[in-house]
């Protein structure tokens, strides 16, 4: 990376306003983020990505079996990354794997040559009720390791390094830098590497994955990437100005890939962004819905791979 004395700054190429909610499943009421965007070579190396905003869900009295979500369904050719929020995600796949997240864990699951998974609220959830968010992210694979053997990582939130922000408002001595508390300003690094710390989960091709809390508004954060990735800036909670453009809950900024720095600051108290950046893959990308008629939203069931497509 370069230093902050010297780094270009990104320039916003596009902000994707918050779109219409829709369910997938029953379980998971979220914005589809990259609306038209999604599988596109512009946001690679990541494909699909909804957020699933702050619901309650009453505890399930009249069926206390019933679990919302999605049933079995396939995946191929790329990874799923869930963080939890609030509430509990209950996983299971056809390679033995099985787990609950609760807030501020994240499963990531690599489907490479091929999986069927299911996720809903746990059990535990679906019984005593509550307030539920959480968020899914695609990344796709790069061509070589789309065969690979399907993997699983459960990761808690002990596990993933929180970093301090780097101020750029006020004054500072020759050469040290504004570092802020981690209460006021902070990223925790769920992959990539951010001011020199590294994130726990393990990736295909470099994938920055943080989560980033401003306390208080009104106050510059600078943050850097690598010149030539994708970088994208989501707003989970509050609201921010990036790059002075202002972003609400659920909108999203496409940053240019040339540059490597950009300046965020909270217009809210409390905000959450997620910021994601890696390394565009330079393949073409194939669709195919796997299981249509039984997915009430298509982005639940399907299998992607690089061209060429295999044969069935």
């Amino acid at each position: 990376m370069s230093t902050s004395k010297t780094a270009v700054q990104k320039a916003i190429k596009e902000i994707c306003r918050k779109p219409p909610q829709h369910w997938v499943g029953d379980g998971f009421h979220v914005y589809p983020v990259f609306a038209n965007k999604a599988f596109t070579q512009e946001l690679s190396p990541f494909l699909m990505f909804d957020y699933a905003a702050p619901k309650e869900f009453p505890p399930e009295k009249r069926n206390p079996n019933r679990r919302r979500g999605v049933g079995q369904h396939p995946h191929r050719g790329f990874e799923t990354v869930t963080i939890a929020f609030q509430g509990e995600v209950e996983h299971a796949d056809s390679q033995g794997n099985s787990g609950v997240i609760g807030p501020g864990d994240v499963q990531w699951m690599t489907a490479a040559k091929g999986i069927i998974h299911e996720e809903f609220h746990s059990t535990k959830f679906s019984k005593t009720g509550g307030t539920f968010e959480m968020c899914q992210l695609w990344v796709n694979l790069p061509k070589k390791y789309k065969m690979k053997k399907p993997r699983y990582q459960p990761i808690l939130s002990k596990d993933i390094p929180s970093v301090p922000l780097v101020s750029v408002s006020g004054e500072s001595d020759g050469d040290a830098e504004n570092v802020c508390t981690l209460e006021e300003a902070s990223a925790k690094i769920i992959s990539g590497e951010f001011r020199g710390v590294k994130g726990p989960a393990k990736t295909f091709s470099p994938v920055n994955l943080w989560i980033v809390s401003l306390a208080t508004k009104a106050k510059e954060f600078e943050l850097e990437f690598v010149e030539g990735h994708t970088t994208l800036v989501f707003v989970q909670k509050g609201g921010i100005t990036v790059q002075g453009k202002e972003l609400n809950l659920a909108d999203v900024a496409i940053m240019d890939r040339a540059g490597s720095k950009l300046v965020v600051k909270a217009t809210q108290k409390n905000t959450s962004l997620l910021i994601l950046s890696g390394e565009p893959i330079d393949e073409p990308i194939a669709a195919h819905n796997g299981n249509r008629n039984k997915c009430n939203n298509m982005y639940c069931h399907c299998l992607y791979w690089s061209t060429p497509r295999p044969q069935y």
